[in-house]
Formats: structure tokens, sequence, C-alpha cells
């Protein structure tokens, strides 16, 4: 499954337009949609949460136009990628106990370990994916 949309033009680092922020949403609620289809309630919370945070991330920090997400079910895992148009991988960064921003990815990386997956960006950074083990209960 994929979807693909386009975003407000702006520079990195900037603050989302409405029409971004429902993106977002719209992201989540087909990704939770895809993953109850196949039978996959037990990995809902977590993987919304994951692609809330690439999508987010792509729209605030790649500066480009258009943003992809994917999901796939592939041999007892869950993998989720979001694609923008610019090259340069993210960074997890340690924010601020007052911070808002700063926690994204802390939060993939720390889902993706506690599923047993990993996270990480393809060799141009264009594209971040997450691997989730998809509990035996649910294979």
């Amino acid at each position: 499954m994929s979807v693909s949309f386009e975003v407000s033009p702006g520079g990195t680092g900037r603050s989302a337009t409405e029409c971004d922020a429902r993106r977002v949403g719209m992201a989540r609620r087909v990704a939770a949609a895809r993953l109850r289809f196949c039978g996959l309630e037990g990995l809902v919370d977590d993987a919304t949460l994951i692609v809330s945070e690439l999508v987010t991330n792509a729209i605030l920090h790649s500066g480009g136009h258009q943003v992809t997400f994917s999901m796939a079910l592939r041999d007892d895992w869950l993998r989720i990628c979001v694609h923008d148009e610019m090259p340069g991988g993210p960074s997890v960064r340690t924010a601020d106990g007052d911070a808002e921003r700063g926690r994204g990815l802390f939060l993939v990386a720390s889902i993706a370990e506690a599923r047993g997956g990993e996270w990480g960006t393809d060799h141009a950074g264009a594209t971040t994916w997450c691997r989730l083990a998809v509990p035996e209960g649910l294979r």
C-alpha cells in the first residue's frame, strides 16, 4: 500500500500549514484502516505513531513538494517507509526537557526496538523506514 500527497512548499524547519497537518492525520487513518483490514489491530497504535512522526518530519524538514508513505507486510515484518523529495538523512536529537519538538525519531527508534525491529534511511536519506516484527499471534 502506498499513498502520495502534495505538501505546501517551504523551507526546512518550518511549521506545518493547516492543510499539511491534516495530511498527517490522513496518513494515520489510512495506516490504521489498512492494519485493521489485515487483522493487525495489535500494531495499530505503534505503527500509526511511527507514521505520524515520519510523515511530520518529511513535511517539516525536507523542503520538498511531495511525500509518499507506504506500508508492506513481508516475512513477519511490517515495513513502514516515508519518502520525500530531498536527500539528506534525519538525525535523532536530544530534546530539552521543556522542548515541544525533537523527540520524534527517538520515539520511532524506541518503538522499533521494543517491537524487535529497527529503523533507518536509504543511502541518499530521502526515504526513512521502520521495520516492526509482527507478533506470532497476529501472523
